[in-house]
């Protein structure tokens, strides 16, 4: 029988809601805290997974549902140490999101400060890679692993050379660890984010508003306009396409990078 309307997305994302297409589960996301890590781990809790928040200070939301280990994602030793923990107490992850990360300042090249790209290739490179080799050898076939990249994994940007740097560098990993992992039937993905109105990003735009001459209205006006959609993504959106790629909807998609920005072409 056909329907008078389409179901709108609010019904389709209750009914999966309501599915518990994660329930069970068990995942480690790194930057979990706060910001699209936190609206992660809450999106996967309202799927039914478990897990453990891993990031360097602890979750300013004490109402996150799932426990934190303060840890840096670079120090291959800390990673092992805490997920070690948790999969004695609780068992395996069944997958992974390395949502952890660092946006630098604007730099031109000739101004780029080493150290600020030292920093953020460790956190965004090593980080993904500590992160991965810390559990690859107890994931279940079946386990997913999600990083989040960015648009610019595949584009570039004047400003922010070591980011742009890193960002395509995390792509390289995920299509590396893909043929890696995959005949073990394991999958891993990457999404794509845009501009997201993260508390990280408004304060960037407001350091950088002597620069450009915009407020954070006009910026995020700006960045909406060059979207198909005209409007940017959400923190909701990206943990929507996070749970999406680490859920069974997407058991043929591997090595991927998925844009999650309202379009922008």
């Amino acid at each position: 029988m056909a329907h008078d309307r389409p179901p709108t997305a609010e019904a389709n994302i209750a009914t999966a809601a309501a599915s518990g297409m994660l329930q069970g589960r068990r995942f480690l996301v790194t930057g979990g805290a706060r910001g699209l890590g936190a609206a992660i781990v809450r999106t996967f809790a309202d799927h039914g997974a478990n897990g453990l928040i891993v990031d360097l200070k602890a979750p300013e939301d004490v109402g996150l549902p799932w426990p934190f280990t303060a840890a840096d994602v670079t120090d291959e030793g800390a990673m092992r140490a805490a997920t070690e923990a948790y999969v004695s107490a609780h068992g395996p992850f069944d997958g992974v999101v390395a949502a952890a990360g660092i946006v630098p300042s604007w730099q031109s090249p000739e101004e780029l400060n080493l150290a600020d790209f030292d920093r953020t290739m460790a956190v965004n490179v090593r980080g993904t890679v500590v992160t991965v080799k810390s559990v690859a050898a107890t994931l279940p076939p079946g386990s997913t692993i999600v990083a989040i990249g960015s648009l610019n994994s595949w584009k570039g940007d004047p400003n922010i050379v070591s980011y742009v740097a890193s960002k395509h560098a995390v792509l390289g990993v995920v299509r590396s660890t893909a043929l890696a992992l995959g005949r073990r039937g394991i999958r891993v993905n990457a999404v794509a984010p845009g501009p997201v109105a993260t508390e990280a990003l408004l304060s960037r735009i407001d350091s950088r508003a002597s620069s450009t001459g915009l407020d954070r209205d006009a910026s995020l006006a700006r960045a909406a306009e060059l979207t198909a959609l005209g409007r940017l993504a959400t923190e909701q959106d990206i943990a929507d396409a996070v749970l999406f790629l680490s859920s069974p909807l997407s058991a043929a998609i591997s090595g991927q990078l998925l844009p999650v920005d309202g379009g922008i072409l």
